[in-house]
Order: C-alpha cells, then structure tokens, then sequence
C-alpha cells in the first residue's frame, strides 16, 4: 500500500493548503482553524520550502497557529533524496514566531511526490525540543532520520511511518522520557527498506516502565510482525492499553495463534489487524474469543497477496515498504 493521498486533518483541525505561489494570499482562513500544510510542487516549482514558510509567517498571525504540516519540500533542482535537514532548522528557528503550536507532523508527501522510502526528514527530534509545549508529532520517512533519546513533558502523541525503522530510531523512541504519552505508533517496515532492528529493541517500550500514560500502541507494518505478536502476549504494557494496532505486516496464524494463547485481549476496545496473512480458521477464532467481549476487531485482509515461486517458495511482503 503506498500512500496516495495527502493528510485531511491534524489535531482534529481540518488541512489546508497555504498558496504555494502567491506572494501576498487572500481569503485565508482563521489562523486556529485549520492545520497549515506548506508545500512546494512536486518538482516544478521554483520556489524553495524555506520561501513558502517565510510567506507564510509574514502572511499568517503565527501566535494563534496551533497545528502545522511539513509537506513536500524539494524543488525541481533538487535530489530526490533531498535531506530534510534545512526545514527542520527553519521550523525549529520559527519556534518564537509559533508558540500556540500543538500539533506538527513532518514529511506528509505522497508515493507521487516522493516513496516514503526516500524521504529524509533528517534530525526530527529537535522541533520536539524546540516546541515543549507540542502535543502531537508525526513523522514520515526514516531514511536519514535522526531521533536520539527525547525528554517531552507535553507530547501525547507519537507517529513514525516508515518502510522500515532503522534500529538507532526505535532505540531513541523506547529510551524517551514521555510521561504524557498515550499514543505510539511505530511502523517498523522491512530489512529491504532500513529496518535492522529485533524483538529486543522493543523492550523498553512493551515492559511499559517509560511510558506511564501509554494506551493505545501501534506496532504495525512489521515483516516480523508474528515475532512482535508473540512479544507483546507477555508483555506488561498489554494490560493497561485500550487499542492495539498490530495491522499492515507480515502476520500469520502462528503470531495470532501468540497472541491468543497470551495475556487476554478482552479487555481492549479496539484490535487492529487489518492487512494480514490469516487462515479462516484463526480468523474464526479471534473472532468468537473477542467479539462477545465488545473488542471491536479489524480483520480485513486490504489486499495481501502471498507470491508463491515455481518452487513452492512463498514470499509474503509488507503494506508500505518502498
């Protein structure tokens, strides 16, 4: 599954699209009612991100700003692979133009714009440093990302959608101080991608001891993702989540089957494991052990096709990798 289409809303604010080439916009909506998204044109534009960014705090009253969207920043001069390293220094100077800032997510661009896989949001980590007040914060793209152990008072939400989470990154996230967390998700991607990491870099964030406040957890898009199940149905963390998100990965009966035979799972108001490689049996399984409990369950397979070789070999892929 690559990503198709653009981020609708951030922080429960509608997106919207500051003008990309008009010097001096008009009819712009209130500067708290909607969640900014600065983008340049895929590949044809003339203007840099640093120029639109500037238009837009010259433009827009940035101290009633509360969510904001890093969308597509290189120009037609530019690299494909284009570090992501000059919008985080902007944003991150910008700090005291924006202090109502709630709600940030960096690198919202589409598999037209750019494969997640290439997308370089560089040292993401300091616009949390930057913006202590911050209460959601996504990122897009791992290649390059630099994500070092992070103390966050205020954050309540963390998002990394990547192909595949390099080891360094997740270590960074389970080795965070973030008290206020509730929501995690993390997609963990593929070794073809970037991801180089194991079951054991996850435990810090499956014992639970760092995140107090955690109750809903996504570990998804995984290519070990039976491994990660089998992980979590001893884990501490479990007990107290409200949701689990365990969905776009390489999951199969043998990680459901973990699952099951763990911790109960009836306490959950949602499971998410949509985008899987699941018998009818198993499915039939999770079904009538959870759903007379009220866990409301995802178990639609979204298209994940097995390739099967003239060897009888079976190749089975991720949602987003590339």
């Amino acid at each position: 599954m690559a990503i198709g289409s653009h981020l609708t809303e951030l922080a429960g604010l509608p997106a919207f699209d500051f003008p990309r080439s008009v010097e001096t916009p008009t009819d712009l909506p209130a500067a708290d009612a909607v969640a900014w998204r600065l983008s340049v044109d895929s590949w044809t534009s003339k203007r840099s991100w640093a120029d639109v960014f500037a238009a837009f705090l010259d433009t827009v009253d940035g101290t009633r700003v509360r969510a904001l969207i890093i969308g597509h920043w290189v120009n037609e001069a530019a690299h494909p692979h284009t570090d992501g390293d000059p919008v985080v220094e902007a944003v991150v100077a910008a700090a005291d133009r924006l202090p109502e800032l709630r709600a940030l997510f960096h690198g919202d661009i589409t598999c037209e714009e750019n494969e997640i896989s290439w997308i370089r949001p560089g040292p993401a980590a300091e616009l949390l440093r930057a913006y202590p007040a911050l209460r959601e914060f996504g990122i897009r793209g791992s290649d390059d990302l630099v994500f070092p152990p992070t103390t966050h008072r205020c954050l309540e939400t963390l998002t990394i959608q990547s192909g595949g989470t390099p080891r360094a990154v997740l270590r960074g996230v389970a080795a965070s101080d973030l008290p206020a967390l509730t929501t995690l998700d993390l997609w963990l991607g593929t070794s073809e991608y970037g991801w180089d990491g194991e079951i054991a870099d996850l435990t810090p964030i499956l014992a639970g001891d760092r995140l107090p406040a955690l109750r809903q957890l996504g570990l998804r898009n995984s290519e070990i993702q039976d491994e990660v199940c089998a992980a979590l149905a001893a884990a501490p963390v479990l007990a107290r989540l409200e949701t689990l998100d365990l969905s776009m990965g390489v999951l199969t009966d043998q990680g459901a089957a973990a699952l099951l035979g763990g911790q109960p799972l009836t306490h959950l108001k949602r499971l998410d494991l949509h985008y899987n490689y699941l018998s009818a049996a198993i499915r039939d399984r999770l079904r009538q052990t959870l759903e007379p409990a009220g866990v409301e369950l995802d178990l639609d397979p979204d298209d994940a096709e097995e390739d099967v070789e003239d060897d009888g070999s079976v190749w089975r892929f991720v949602s987003c990798g590339e």
